[in-house]
């Protein structure tokens, strides 16, 4: 990151050096090299940065890659302790938690389902990939049945949500809880409400200096068109409110 802001800096003072040289002395063979010094300086200048920027999108490919490898993993995790509970259950006769357990079962693929669903591929990738970036907190997402955010909010919208919403469950993780030595479980619900679309935050337990978080909540929002509301006067419980 140094390395691409110093860049421009070195271009310019090597460009400067011939632009010196015609001035003082006029001379079409001066004037001639100082055209091909310059172009060799900016011919370089866009292959070091064209080089810088495929080397940072290498980055953070692989970045999303790793993400999205260990997010399949604990999927695939969760699937096979189901099985095995369901398969020992199978064989111990135990009918009604067999039941109990296909429904959570069910319940969790249809949250992954209302998820997938949202049509933002960032949210999306985000609240899919939560709990293997997240490991501090437990997340509980809940989402009307049948909403499609990207049906109802444009691309700016879209983002400008998106951006809320993690950075105001960084701001619970921060400013949220009550000590570093616990899992903040926090519940975030997804709906429409008089023409907007509501993101609900409610903490559960402990948590720590309200006023702290609703500061670090209403900054978050600030120039964009998502609103915070507090909907319990010193409780950690917001809103984000976008117009739809």
């Amino acid at each position: 990151m140094k390395y691409r802001k110093s860049a421009p800096i070195v271009a310019l003072m090597l460009a400067l050096v011939p632009m010196i040289a015609v001035y003082f002395a006029h001379s079409l063979i001066l004037h001639l090299a100082a055209c091909v010094w310059g172009g060799l300086i900016g011919l370089s200048y866009f292959q070091v940065m064209k080089r810088q920027k495929e080397k940072e999108t290498k980055r953070l490919l692989d970045s999303f890659q790793r993400t999205a490898t260990a997010t399949l993993g604990h999927h695939r995790h969760d699937w096979m302790n189901d099985l095995q509970i369901l398969y020992g259950y199978i064989q111990l006769g135990k009918h009604d938690k067999l039941v109990h357990c296909v429904e959570r079962i069910k319940e969790r693929m249809n949250i992954e389902s209302s998820i997938s669903k949202l049509g933002i591929p960032s949210l999306v990738f985000y609240l899919q990939s939560f709990r293997e970036v997240n490991r501090s907190i437990h997340l509980d997402v809940e989402i009307e049945e049948g909403l499609q955010l990207s049906d109802l909010l444009d691309a700016g919208q879209a983002e400008e949500l998106t951006d809320a919403i993690m950075d105001t469950v960084r701001a619970f993780q921060f400013a949220g809880r009550s000590s570093w030595g616990e899992v903040l479980e926090l519940r975030m619900s997804i709906f429409t409400e008089n023409q907007e679309i509501v993101v609900m935050f409610e903490q559960d337990g402990d948590y720590g200096n309200a006023e702290i978080l609703r500061q670090r909540i209403e900054e978050t929002v600030q120039g964009k068109r998502v609103r915070a509301e507090q909907t319990e006067p010193l409780q950690a419980s917001f809103e984000l409110r976008i117009p739809c």
